[in-house]
């Protein structure tokens, strides 16, 4: 069955990231496997008035089967059209997308059922085999105004199917080419983030390569750029894990500073999963420990998912600068829909 994202109600990320460039803030891309992670995600975007990419991974994609997925899509523009009339708040635009893709054929399927927007992840392939490939996934997209996602270099970490034991950073000197071979309409570069819970050892500080950013900017002015792996790592989240039965690591994640300051550049997306996980599991974890006659899904999920709701907001407000965003944004895409129209 072939749905297109606006039978959902969706948008593909085009306005958006017009609208980032312009405003000097990124767009929040958070990862969803389940009802709850997604509910919280419109909820507080809705809230925070800041436009959202929900995106899915492959292996979250086969978790949550493509057909609820579809109705999840539009389930999400649904609940966000009556929250926003109840609450006499704007309506605020919403992108499906395919994370980490990674083969010709996913895209394809995923466009097919309603996603608006797909990322082509060839950077584990050799320079001119990835080019090759995004430019073959780009063209079946376009037809369809689906927006593409490249990815030039590789970030370290393990996370669902994409895994890497070391960063190889972004060359800014292969940027341009591969932009304008390719047709990607936002390209993910790798300048020190890292994929995963366990970004770096606790007690280091991680450093993005700001310089590679600004040289890439400089290159291709007012290209979207992307970062993956963009978690903070709260210690808190850790700590009640860990207090409460669990055994992670000590990590450390993306200082929420430095995310800032690149939202303020060229990043227009920000992909934050870990936090999100991590504050989940958290508050499970915690219901378990203090109330252990509990085993209704709904007395720990439900709290879950407001933690979830907090984190998302405070991203929104605080690290993305997306909060308040949507407004201009819903502008342009009804201004760009009569154009078309005529």
């Amino acid at each position: 069955m072939n749905v297109h994202y606006t039978s959902l109600g969706l948008v593909n990320t085009r306005m958006m990231f017009a609208g980032a460039i312009r405003g000097g803030f990124a767009v929040p891309a958070y990862n969803f496997n389940n009802m709850e992670q997604l509910q919280a995600i419109i909820l507080a975007c809705l809230e925070t008035q800041s436009p959202v990419i929900i995106q899915v991974s492959k292996g979250a994609r086969d978790y949550a089967d493509r057909t609820l997925l579809l109705h999840m899509g539009r389930g999400a523009v649904e609940m966000m059209k009556r929250e926003a009339a109840e609450k006499g708040a704007g309506e605020i635009p919403i992108a499906l997308h395919l994370d980490h893709g990674d083969s010709y054929d996913l895209c394809v399927s995923c466009i097919e059922s309603g996603f608006s927007s797909v990322m082509i992840d060839g950077s584990h392939l050799p320079y001119e085999e990835n080019a090759t490939l995004t430019r073959k996934v780009a063209d079946f997209a376009h037809l369809h105004d689906v927006t593409v996602e490249g990815e030039l270099g590789i970030l370290a970490g393990v996370e669902d199917e994409v895994s890497a034991a070391a960063h190889t950073y972004t060359r800014p000197e292969e940027v341009e080419d591969f932009v304008s071979r390719t047709g990607v309409d936002s390209l993910a570069i790798s300048i020190g983030t890292s994929h995963g819970a366990y970004k770096f050892k606790a007690g280091q500080t991680p450093a993005l390569r700001l310089d590679i950013l600004h040289e890439i900017e400089r290159r291709i002015p007012g290209f979207p750029i992307v970062l993956h792996g963009s978690s903070s790592i709260p210690r808190e989240a850790v700590d009640t894990i860990n207090r409460y039965g669990g055994r992670l690591k000590d990590s450390a994640g993306i200082p929420e500073e430095q995310l800032r300051e690149a939202a303020r550049s060229a990043v227009c997306k920000i992909n934050i999963d870990s936090d999100g996980r991590l504050i989940m599991t958290a508050k499970i974890r915690e219901i378990f420990a203090l109330k252990p006659e509990e085993f209704d899904p709904r007395k720990y999920l439900g709290p879950a998912r407001e933690a979830l709701f907090f984190l998302y907001r405070s991203k929104n407000l605080k690290v993305l600068g997306s909060a308040g965003q949507a407004p201009e944004i819903m502008g342009a895409i009804k201004d760009d829909a009569l154009v078309n129209c005529r």
